[in-house]
């Protein structure tokens, strides 16, 4: 209830009279926060929003295609060039959140250890199957992974246990059995509740990443497009929390 009068505030003087269909594409790490704050929006506005999620990489790519779209919320990283390119609206892009890499784990197995960089090592190398996210589809955290399993000197090895995802959930690997670890954006293992979210991953390997929130340059109604962006960014830290994510 107080998130929706936060936006009812937010949004005064905008109503059913203007309401329009925006279509939102959102890297799959804020999906969980952006499906919590739609509906309360629509209640308020009399907007209806349509949420498009893809890797990062993805949704560079659907932009950069001409897709149709109002509203995108991207890494930075994603962003930057796309705002060079002159993809969004003048100073449109506002951070929103931020999230790390989280572990999770069967309910009934081993808990990995989380606390020291070795103690993880050991807990991947002793896994049967590790499920994260195909870095060759843009995702973020499939990237950042792949280059830490370089460094941490475990690359053969977790080629031959690595469960690649393409478009979904990591947590959803561990769920039916295909793997005994998930390694995903924190907001993202947290959205399987079949599975125990264990934490983020040792803070010395830690790999964080803000997501922000851009208007298309193309936005049939910018003043509705500019409203989701105050919903989205009026989410709380409690909020952000819950989803395992937190303020930029």
């Amino acid at each position: 209830m107080r998130l929706l009068l936060a936006i009812c505030l937010a949004l005064a003087g905008i109503g059913p009279a203007s309401a329009t269909n925006l279509k939102l594409l959102t890297a799959g790490a804020y999906k969980p926060v952006a499906l919590e704050v739609i509906p309360a929006f629509e209640k308020a506005t009399g907007h209806k929003v349509t949420v498009i999620n893809d890797t990062a990489g993805g949704l560079s790519r659907r932009i950069n295609g001409g897709e149709k779209f109002d509203v995108v919320v991207l890494t930075l990283q994603g962003l930057d060039p796309l705002v060079a390119a002159k993809k969004f609206t003048d100073d449109s892009v506002i951070p929103l959140a931020k999230v790390g890499i989280g572990v999770g784990s069967s309910l009934s197995g081993p808990i990995p250890d989380i606390f020291s960089v070795e103690g993880f090592r050991k807990s991947l190398l002793a896994a049967r199957k590790v499920a994260y996210m195909d870095p060759s589809a843009g995702a973020t955290s499939g990237i950042y992974l792949t280059k830490l399993w370089q460094q941490m000197g475990i690359a053969s090895e977790m080629r031959a246990k690595a469960v690649l995802v393409v478009g979904g959930l990591a947590g959803e690997r561990v769920a039916n059995g295909q793997a005994d670890i998930a390694l995903q954006q924190a907001s993202e293992i947290r959205a399987v509740p079949s599975i125990r979210f264990v934490g983020l991953m040792p803070a010395q390997i830690q790999s964080y990443t803000v997501y922000a929130a851009a208007i298309s340059a193309g936005a049939d109604d910018v003043e509705a497009a500019g409203a989701l962006i105050t919903a989205l960014a009026a989410a709380d830290m409690l909020l952000l929390k819950k989803k395992g994510m937190d303020v930029p």
